[in-house]
């Protein structure tokens, strides 16, 4: 059996509680407790639950933005030391990608988009040809705004020109300029409206096929996990209570919580919009 390309043991993290007064008794808070997780090359998973449930602590740790208080990531057979220095970590920040929620934050307003979206080839020292040098990364910067279907010339404007769905199509270039491996994205399209929110859902299925990336979707909507994701990730209190297919964990929830979280999606009365 082909080993994962994502593997997590055990990932707990806990987060101490300030002191009420000087002779309290440290207390700690518990964000992710005991997660278990495989992720298979070319695969799409997405991690649902209610807010607060772990769900972008679990990425956090995944990709070494944050150092668990116990357990264990496992990239491509690789250790993932979270408490490693930045250049240490560099051949993960090669293999990844991150899009955040916010299109707006997630921009340095000061930054040219061709700035912004040829970041990372900056940053780890890579070419347009995603090998080490610096030469074509203009070209790439170009291609890659292409990809995700704005024009070339965009590069040389900033980030307040456009248009929310503009804005994550920026970030989603940046995300994957550097073309890596693996893709994650925690709620990218929560702050976008719902025309804006299926083309974005288009972009990143046609991203997929084209590159066999292999995606991490963090999503309140149900509806975009099922339409996106191959496998589902079921997270409640910091723990993972159902995980498999996401036709059957959809369709077929053993989890109670999991039956309640599908129960409290809103269905529109046919009769009543008739009506």
């Amino acid at each position: 059996m082909t080993a994962p390309l994502v593997r997590a043991r055990g990932l707990t993290r806990r987060y101490p509680i300030p002191k009420a007064t000087l002779f309290e008794r440290a207390r700690t808070s518990t964000a992710l407790d005991d997660a278990d997780l495989d992720v298979r090359a070319g695969s799409s998973v997405g991690i649902i639950g209610e807010s607060g449930s772990g769900k972008s602590t679990l990425v956090r740790l995944l990709l070494a933005l944050d150092t668990p208080s116990e357990g264990t990531v496992e990239f491509d057979g690789r250790n993932v030391d979270a408490s490693a220095g930045a250049r240490a970590l560099h051949w993960l920040r090669r293999d990844t990608g991150m899009v955040f929620q916010d299109p707006y934050a997630s921009l340095d307003p000061r930054m040219s988009v061709g700035r912004i979206v040829g970041e990372p080839l900056w940053a780890l020292g890579l070419g347009g040809d995603g090998q080490p040098g610096g030469a074509g990364r203009r070209d790439r910067v170009r291609e890659v705004l292409v990809d995700v279907g704005l024009e070339p010339d965009m590069a040389d404007r900033f980030p307040h020109e456009f248009s929310g769905g503009q804005r994550q199509r920026i970030a989603i270039a940046r995300a994957i300029v550097h073309r890596p491996r693996l893709l994650v994205g925690d709620e990218p399209m929560s702050a976008l409206d719902v025309t804006v929110r299926a083309q974005v859902l288009e972009l990143l299925a046609d991203l997929r096929r084209r590159d066999d990336l292999t995606l991490i979707l963090v999503s309140h909507d149900i509806g975009v996990v099922q339409n996106l994701c191959d496998e589902v990730v079921v997270m409640k209190d910091g723990r993972i209570v159902e995980e498999g297919p996401t036709e059957k964990v959809l369709l077929q929830p053993h989890a109670a919580y999991t039956r309640r979280l599908l129960a409290s999606i809103p269905v529109i009365d046919p009769g009543s919009a008739a009506s």
